[in-house]
């Protein structure tokens, strides 16, 4: 599964820089890149480390096996979480590792998850097993285990074992050789599975050796714990002394390595790395103040790429000694802020915020280069500038300027704020300075320089001052604007004077500087560069070298290399362009991105020493740039290494831990978002870029971007191939990587699912037809269902019809009857008022008739009549009659009455009845033989007995009844 990777990225086994030659310098320290506990998440101490065939770098942690790929950590713990005190890879897909009483290797199953296989099982006497393994070396087909108590020589699958008379310190593997010390005895050398005692070991008194390295051709370089080096060249032991073994002694050595095929890195226990050359002479010492963690150092590994990895008790530091940068900084806040600095007469002075310092310099010594930097009295306050000019280093500073002779300053001027100052091109023995309040010139008296005098009409702060090739001197104003003088023939005064703002062409008058480039003044600003146009007085972008510029288009400044290099600062960030080929400009800022924010901004300085080395100012300290330290970076870089792949669906689990390394790898439908995790094993400072491609969803390689990993999500089911390649420093492409994976399709697109749809489709289409053919059937039978009901319906309809015609004859015949019979009841009682009213009519007559003799008639006949006719009006047979006829026209109203008002009497129901009929108050006292006054006591009594309200009318009551 891993070969076609393994051979394909053969090239990381080689070195990918070209170091051939390369040195070390004695100035300053390398860069120290730091990884933290809480970066990789695992514990304190580091106690071996490792690299294998891929890049990737494993690390014996006090927590298991922690590997790094440049990007992304990952910890793996061997069984009972033992600490794991040594690791070695064989460079074939296993890496081994050691800890109490436990031992094995790891390497990745058929789904590329990386595992552990314990090979304590093959050892035939458990109890051998009860000791540290802390040396492990791959020795061809055998891998040698190393523990206090015994030498474990595992092959074919069987592990043969090794005892001595006394226990054992540590087994060293130098070249094909292997040697042990006898604890406190001397040294053995394992050959085969014996060990042969050295002699003169003891005789020398090499004990207590933590540290065997290749010396020369055929010797070797032996470290001990308290006795210092030893030479050994095969025969007899010799002390080394030199310079290195009193602090090796003193700081208690630890363990070693060879870096560069020339120089021998030693880590202590008590004052962190010392480096030293093939003489002896400490080259470097890299502790806690120069940039270390810390000063312990359990493990010492040289990368494929010269990187010196220290493992220490708390924490992981990366050395990058190929590096052309070394590193000076004030720790300890002795001299405060760097705003210039420059190397004079053997002497390097810092110009700072709290006066000027100076040490010794020497270049050219061999050995580490310390220093020891001094106040120089009477410059405390702001140092501005330092530079020099034929032989005179003048200092710009807060209270004037001043000219340095040997660690002592004298003033020279003070015209307080002195910025920068600059030859003047027409007056090669004259300087020109920028101040606080306008400029300054200065005068060559027998080699020295002297104050001039001030050049009047001009009082405006001047940041940055340039002369053309007309004799103009231009001041930027830091808001104003851009200033053009023209001097008189004495240059004392201003003969005349423009200020150029936003309506001369520039974007803005804010941070508005002028440099000169290759004999041009360009102006910079945020928004770019710009040119000046003498023929329209106006200035215009200038497009040439700002499309060239990348993103130092807005550089503030502007510092002079060489002839043909330049400076280019953009607001803390640093970059080295190049224009020795007309028409082209190379630019080069990955080299110093370690520096991005420590310089002090836009006071930052960088001074030549000589062709090769530059001295950059930074915020607590300075910086040696060493040109012929830098590394070209060959074009073959390794491959990314495809890592950890996620599923970010609910669960969010690992598919598996490498990419690069796994086959054949299905993924569910139902786990369809996934994140791809990819680094280069890069070890060194640079701008890293990444592009990817999805074949099978994506159309186009991604744009660079600095992340190191890519989420799908949603991916329809499907074969794809994700490639992806590293752009190093905008320039150096790797070859593609590509991982291969298939997104399942879902239950419902499988082959079985396709089977089931068939078989469902077919059982379908029968039962679909015999549901057609027997709804068709049903559909008949409900259409002649549906025609006899509608049959029936029209039948019922026209009976339904028939019977309310005869309902409605009947309902008119009733209606007729009953309007007949009203009539009836209307009649009889208008004929029982016909009839009262002649019988009260013949009352009244007989009342007035007389006899012959002109007589009334007596009371007796009278009374007599009058109870004839009384009964006759009164006569029941009448209201009996009308009752009847009145109950057949008006059905149950005298029930109604009774049931709602039983305290009815007969005259009220009767006075009812009329009412009902609607008669007169005149008819209705005919038929109750009263008055009509009468029949108005009887309604009012009546209202009450039907407790009717004032607003309700008597006759609509009992109409509506």
């Amino acid at each position: 599964m891993r070969f076609k990777f393994f051979f394909a990225s053969l090239s990381i086994l080689f070195i990918y820089f070209d170091a051939q030659g390369q040195n070390i310098q004695n100035i300053g320290v390398p860069y120290v890149e730091n990884y933290v506990k809480s970066t990789y998440q695992a514990g304190n101490q580091n106690w071996a480390i490792t690299q294998d065939e891929y890049g990737i770098f494993y690390f014996g942690n006090s927590e298991g096996l922690l590997s790094f790929d440049g990007k992304f950590w990952q910890t793996h713990q061997i069984p009972h979480h033992l600490i794991v005190r040594s690791v070695a890879a064989d460079k074939k897909g296993k890496i081994y590792t050691g800890g109490y009483g436990e031992f094995g290797y790891w390497s990745y199953d058929s789904k590329a998850i990386l595992r552990y296989h314990s090979l304590t099982a093959l050892v035939k006497d458990q109890t051998k097993l009860n000791n540290e393994i802390w040396k492990i070396y791959i020795d061809g087909d055998r891998v040698i285990f190393q523990s206090f108590a015994n030498i474990f020589i595992y092959k074919n699958n069987t592990i043969d074992i090794v005892e001595g008379s006394e226990s054992f310190l540590f087994l060293f593997k130098v070249g094909k050789r292997f040697f042990v010390e006898g604890s406190g005895k001397g040294l053995y050398e394992l050959k085969g599975n014996k060990l042969e005692f050295i002699d003169e070991s003891a005789k020398a008194g090499v004990i207590g050796v933590l540290s065997i390295l290749p010396y020369g051709d055929h010797s070797y370089l032996i470290g001990t714990a308290k006795n210092g080096l030893f030479l050994y060249d095969g025969i007899k032991f010799t002390r080394w002394n030199s310079e290195a073994n009193d602090f090796l002694k003193r700081y208690q050595l630890n363990n070693g390595t060879k870096i560069f095929d020339k120089y021998y890195a030693y880590g202590t226990i008590l004052n962190g790395v010392v480096i030293l050359d093939e003489q002896g002479d400490i080259i470097q010492h890299i502790d806690k103040l120069s940039g270390l963690q810390n000063n312990t150092v359990l493990s010492l590994f040289t990368d494929n790429s010269q990187n010196l990895w220290t493992g220490l008790d708390n924490g992981i530091d990366r050395v990058e000694l190929n590096s052309p940068l070394y590193f000076y900084f004030d720790k300890n806040g002795a001299f405060g802020t760097v705003y210039s600095s420059i190397i004079f007469k053997n002497k390097i002075y810092i110009g700072t915020n709290q006066g000027l310092y100076y040490s010794d310099w020497d270049v050219e010594r061999a050995k580490r280069q310390s220093f020891n930097f001094k106040f120089i009295p009477n410059s405390q306050g702001q140092v501005w500038d330092l530079s020099v000019y034929d032989g005179n280093l003048i200092c710009g500073h807060n209270n004037g300027t001043y000219l340095v002779k040997e660690g002592i300053i004298q003033k020279i001027s003070t015209i307080s704020g002195g910025w920068t100052i600059k030859r003047m091109n027409m007056h090669p023995d004259k300087l020109i300075q920028g101040t606080y309040t306008g400029l300054v010139v200065y005068t060559r008296v027998n080699g020295v320089y002297t104050f001039s005098h001030k050049v009047e009409g001009f009082r405006e702060p001047s940041r940055y001052v340039e002369q053309d090739n007309k004799g103009n001197i231009w001041v930027s104003h830091p808001y104003k604007g851009i200033f053009k003088l023209n001097l008189s023939n004495d240059l004392k005064s201003v003969k005349s004077s423009k200020i150029y703002d936003e309506k001369s062409g520039l974007a803005t008058t804010y941070s508005t500087n002028i440099f000169n480039l290759d004999g041009k003044i360009v102006f910079t600003s945020d928004s770019g560069f710009y040119n000046y146009d003498e023929i329209s007085d106006r200035f215009t972008k200038y497009q040439q070298l700002n499309s060239k510029l990348g993103t130092f288009v807005s550089s503030n400044k502007l510092i002079q290399a060489d002839d043909k290099r330049y400076w280019f600062i953009d607001h803390g960030k640093v970059a080295l362009a190049n224009f020795i080929q007309p028409g082209k400009i190379t630019i080069d800022s990955s080299l110093f991105s370690v520096l991005n924010g420590r310089m002090v901004q836009d006071y930052e300085n960088i001074s030549k020493i000589n062709n090769n080395l530059f001295l950059i100012s930074v915020d607590d300290g300075f910086v040696i740039f060493n040109k012929d330290n830098t590394i070209k970076v060959s074009k073959k870089l390794p491959k990314v290494f495809i890592g950890r792949i996620e599923n970010i669906a609910a669960n969010n689990f690992v598919i598996t831990e490498s990419g690069s390394l796994s086959r054949d790898v299905n993924i569910k439908y139902a786990q369809n978002s996934i994140r791809i995790n990819y680094s280069l094993p890069y070890y060194r400072q640079g701008k890293i870029k990444y592009q990817y491609f999805l074949d099978g969803y994506s159309k186009n390689w991604s744009a660079g971007s600095y992340l190191a990993q890519k989420d799908f999500t949603n991916l329809p089911y499907g074969d794809y191939n994700f490639k992806v390649r590293a752009l190093v420093n905008d320039g150096t492409i790797s070859d593609i990587s590509s991982f291969q994976f298939t997104i399942e399709p879902p239950f419902y697109f499988t082959v079985w699912a396709w089977i089931i749809y068939t078989i469902l489709f077919i059982v379908s289409l029968y039962y679909l037809r015999t549901f057609y053919f027997k709804n068709l059937k049903r559909h008949q039978q409900e259409l002649a269902l549906k025609l006899q009901q509608e049959r029936d319906e029209h039948l019922k309809q026209e009976s339904f019809n028939n019977e309310q015609k005869l309902i409605k004859l009947k309902n008119e015949k009733l209606q007729t009857e009953v309007e007949s019979k009203s009539r009836e009841v209307a009649n009889s009682a208008m004929n029982i008022v016909y009839k009262n009213e002649l019988l009260q009519n013949i009352k009244s007559e007989i009342a007035q008739l007389k006899d012959v003799q002109g007589k009334t008639l007596s009371l007796e006949q009278l009374k007599k009549l009058n109870k004839i006719i009384d009964e006759g009006m009164n006569d029941e047979r009448d209201w009996n009659l009308f009752e009847t006829s009145f109950n057949e026209t008006h059905e149950n109203f005298f029930k109604k009455l009774k049931i709602g008002h039983p305290d009815l009497v007969p005259n009220d129901l009767k006075l009812c009845a009329y009412l009902r009929m609607n008669m007169s108050s005149k008819e209705m006292a005919s038929l109750l033989n009263i008055s009509v006054r009468g029949v108005e006591i009887r309604r009012y009594r009546l209202r009450k007995k039907l407790d009717l309200p004032h607003d309700k009318n008597l006759n609509e009551f009992l109409i509506e009844l």
